[in-house]
């Protein structure tokens, strides 16, 4: 039986730009244990007195950073501590699930913060519309994209083994039907970071991008503005 009353289909849409990571995660715990926090103290609550729940969807970017998930190996991060130093590159073991991921200038990264009682109770359906939305904005680059079995993430050329690459990575954790982290959509990325490591640990694909894949940088708010409007209409959302 859900927690909550009533179906909250609204989304708080926040774009904090390029910021640190750590300042990022910070604040996407806040909201997350905010959510968390509230359900918990429903389960007390008689059904007049509970108290409503929200969802938010984050848009940023991040200077150059790697990070690892919690089932992830520190052995597919190939730097030293003074190599990242270096490359002035950050490196952080956090709380998502996955592996190793690089997050940089020109990523679009979303992190849907949702409760899902209020839309559906399945993680697993969560990351599947995560990526449809990426593949539908694709599909208006004219570029075909796809899933691989057994992989998160968004692929192109995902049927041909050789050939194929990913450009969107997803990492989520959940609790209590709340959600937090979410993707990382190569766009203008400099791919030459994910070098650095064996991306979410898969040693036989490739990495691409937006800019890579048409030969062109790309309008950031306009891939943004197309992202937007593909999870406003898979997830159904009223995005405020």
């Amino acid at each position: 039986m859900s927690e909550t009353v009533t179906k909250n289909k609204r989304v708080g849409f926040i774009q904090l730009g390029e910021v640190d990571y750590k300042v990022g995660w910070d604040y996407q715990e806040t909201l997350f244990w905010e959510s968390v926090n509230t359900k918990i103290a429903n389960r007390k609550r008689s059904g007049n007195e509970q108290e409503p729940t929200f969802n938010y969807l984050i848009f940023c970017s991040h200077p150059h950073v790697y990070t690892l998930g919690r089932s992830g190996d520190e052995k597919n991060l190939l730097l030293s501590p003074e190599e990242l130093e270096e490359n002035k590159t950050k490196f952080y073991k956090i709380n998502r699930g996955g592996d190793i991921t690089y997050h940089g200038p020109g990523q679009i990264v979303g992190y849907p913060i949702f409760d899902l009682d209020h839309f559906f109770t399945d993680i697993h359906k969560f990351l599947r519309f995560l990526e449809e939305a990426v593949i539908r904005t694709l599909a208006e680059y004219e570029l075909k994209a796809g899933r691989i079995e057994g992989l998160t993430g968004v692929w192109l050329d995902e049927d041909k083994p050789e050939k194929a690459r990913k450009i969107c990575a997803l990492g989520v954790k959940s609790s209590r039907w709340i959600t937090m982290h979410g993707f990382a959509f190569n766009v203008n990325t400099d791919l030459g970071y994910f070098n650095h490591i064996v991306p979410c640990g898969i040693e036989d694909k490739a990495v691409t991008s937006l800019q890579k894949e048409l030969g062109r940088k790309m309008d950031m708010a306009e891939v943004e503005e197309k992202l937007k409007n593909h999870l406003s209409s898979i997830f159904e959302l009223e995005l405020r």
